[in-house]
């Protein structure tokens, strides 16, 4: 296990870059990653897979959200998805390589890799090795993490010099529809953090008083939280939370 960087527990963290659609930065942008950068945050992405295996970065599963395109993100190649612009912005969707020469290790990044099993289980592994494969020559500080223990494990087995992490949450029903009621039980009760070599966890900010986070949090494991969207938010999550991640205001 590779312990998480001091870094990582004292800059607040943008969630998906310091993003701002009214001023044309869109989640996941340069623009957002600019933005970050020059306000000496850290930073937070998402990864998801193009057809062809390459990682890009976005956050949602399909494309109507974000652009004026439709359709699942991994039904197009990596050059269709990086010509696609982000809606209300000049901004194209980009992969991960052309993110980590932009980032350049200015600020600690924080990378969080998609489920692509669909029930959080075994069938991952190759979006895990995109993520690898673009970070073989990065400098800087960086932590890569996911809510599926698998794909933890699966990239640690390539990267075992990187931290990980786990994206914890309690699994409610409502909020995870698609998962069976064994699957959520059991992430809810974390009990993947030390087989999948994780060194730290991000939990949802509004849970943090859940007994497994308490469990870890005795056991002076880093706890980071998502994602705090005001000060109010803000000063309740720290009062557990080494660290947040943050959109919609300033920390």
């Amino acid at each position: 296990m590779t312990a998480l960087p001091a870094c990582f527990l004292t800059r607040p963290i943008a969630h998906r870059g310091l993003h701002d659609a009214s001023e044309g930065r869109p989640e996941n942008s340069a623009a957002a990653f600019r933005a970050a950068i020059a306000a000496g945050y850290a930073i937070e992405l998402d990864v998801q897979m193009s057809l062809d295996g390459a990682a890009m970065v976005f956050h949602d599963y399909h494309l109507g959200r974000l652009t004026g395109q439709s359709g699942p993100v991994a039904q197009r190649s990596a050059s269709e998805l990086s010509r696609i612009q982000l809606s209300g912005s000049q901004d194209t969707i980009p992969d991960l390589e052309k993110a980590l020469g932009l980032i350049a290790g200015q600020v600690p990044l924080l990378i969080e890799i998609k489920d692509h099993d669909g029930n959080m289980g075994q069938a991952v592994g190759a979006l895990e090795a995109a993520v690898a494969q673009a970070l073989r020559s990065y400098r800087g500080p960086v932590a890569v993490m996911s809510f599926n223990p698998y794909s933890v494990c699966a990239f640690g087995e390539r990267r075992s010099d990187i931290p990980l992490g786990l994206v914890t949450d309690r699994f409610e029903p409502e909020d995870w529809p698609t998962l069976s009621a064994e699957r959520r039980e059991h992430l809810a009760q974390i009990l993947d953090f030390g087989p999948s070599g994780a060194a730290f966890i991000s939990h949802n900010q509004a849970q943090l008083e859940d007994l497994p986070v308490s469990a870890l949090k005795a056991q002076e494991v880093p706890v980071l939280c998502w994602t705090v969207r005001s000060l109010d938010e803000e000063h309740r999550a720290r009062r557990i939370a080494d660290n947040i991640t943050f959109e919609g205001y300033l920390p």
